[in-house]
């Protein structure tokens, strides 16, 4: 019980000031709160062996700015990872019937499009779909339903022509 009173004092005599001190060191403020959220439970984590170094709240603060530091790092390779397999990959010309079924997509209910797309764009069976989706299969079988009559109102509907089996804004 000590450690926890002891703990909660450090951290309420400290967490501001380290957090503004984080903060003026990366430029923001929502990256600040997380990673000195992570910093002071981690400390919590190792508090015997960080309460007996000389200054526990430039631990602190150290850990906090390594996390930010690494969020950074992270964000950056992602963003590299993903330019690099973009440049790398053919990508074929946007169709007039793939924005449409994407526009349809977007205006039926989260629920039915995740099922739709599961379904008929990955493959998956009711079954695996009721699984991945912690869902009775008769509910899946319902959300597919609806959501294959909600496609075809919004690819059929008052907003769209119908050519040829392509969909076009009218």
């Amino acid at each position: 019980m000590r450690d926890a009173e002891e703990f909660d004092a450090f951290y309420t005599s400290s967490a501001q000031r380290v957090l503004g001190q984080v903060y003026a060191m990366i430029g923001n403020r929502t990256e600040a709160e997380d990673a000195v959220a992570e910093a002071y439970a981690r400390a919590w984590d190792r508090w015997t062996a960080v309460r007996e170094y000389d200054s526990p709240e430039a631990w602190v603060r150290k850990v906090a700015y390594r996390v930010a530091v690494s969020a950074w790092r992270k964000a950056i390779n992602r963003l590299r990872a993903h330019r690099r397999e973009a440049v790398e990959q053919h990508v074929d010309a946007i169709s007039v019937d793939h924005v449409a079924l994407i526009d349809a997509l977007r205006r039926i209910p989260a629920e039915q499009r995740r099922v739709v797309v599961l379904h008929h764009l990955v493959g998956l069976s009711v079954a695996e779909i009721a699984t991945e989706a912690r869902a009775n299969p008769n509910t899946v079988k319902t959300w597919l339903a609806r959501g294959r009559r909600a496609l075809a109102a919004h690819l059929t509907g008052a907003g769209h022509q119908t050519t040829g089996g392509r969909s076009y804004e009218a």
